[in-house]
């Protein structure tokens, strides 16, 4: 399973996933996942966090390209997830949106939690946990917008379930976007762009960025204003 290695040191590895890639294997995803991949190429990672985790200290959606951060040692793993935890880390994500919003900048504060009529989704809940999005537009068009996006808090699905709720649901989202998509893409929309994290080993800010597929660029190119 080839991967694209943004950066590696000691402590961890950053790499561009693309989307379709399931991070960990799980019920009805046992091989092809980026678990699967790094088992491969550094072995060592069977022993750091959980079994079935190799080196993962948090996930993007199967659908969701961009930057992952996966941890090579068990002291890496730690201050890594610690880091995640506290909210010490930077991520910026680009995501294109049905609409355009009213303003040009917006916080979203909306806790998450499951749909309590569809188990397997989240949704904004009154007894939900926490989570707190962020973004920017960084260009409208005639029918959608771009966004780049800043989630302080790591809830399962928040940008999706975040922007749905200010009804401007990600493009190409099936299960919280619209039942008919305008545009159609094979994948959702959200790509992860940058993430900073904080060396285990020195405490030195580390950026990684990736760049945008250019299938979704070929999308934005050919947007009418």
């Amino acid at each position: 399973i080839p991967l694209s290695v943004l950066y590696e040191d000691a402590d961890l590895i950053a790499i561009d996933k693309p989307a379709g890639m399931v991070v960990h294997p799980s019920y009805g995803h046992t091989s092809g996942t980026l678990v699967n991949a790094l088992l491969y190429y550094w072995p060592q990672v069977a022993q750091v966090g959980d079994e079935h985790r190799a080196g993962i200290v948090h996930r993007l959606d199967k659908d969701t390209s961009g930057v992952i951060v996966v941890a090579k040692t068990p002291q890496a793993h730690r201050a890594l997830a610690a880091q995640f935890e506290n909210r010490q880390t930077t991520k910026r994500y680009l995501a294109l949106v049905e609409g355009n919003p009213p303003n040009a900048t917006g916080r979203i504060e909306a806790p998450i939690g499951r749909d309590p009529r569809q188990r397997k989704r989240m949704a904004v809940t009154r007894d939900g946990r926490e989570a707190i999005t962020e973004f920017t537009v960084l260009e409208y068009y005639a029918e959608q917008a771009l966004l780049e996006v800043f989630p302080k808090t790591g809830r399962t699905h928040q940008i999706r379930v975040h922007l749905a709720f200010i009804g401007h649901p990600v493009v190409g989202d099936e299960v919280y976007g619209y039942a008919r998509q305008r545009i159609r893409l094979k994948r959702h929309f959200l790509h992860a762009a940058d993430l900073m994290v904080f060396s285990p080993s020195t405490g030195q800010p580390l950026t990684f960025s990736a760049p945008l597929p250019v299938g979704l660029q070929n999308v934005l190119d050919k947007l009418p204003r």
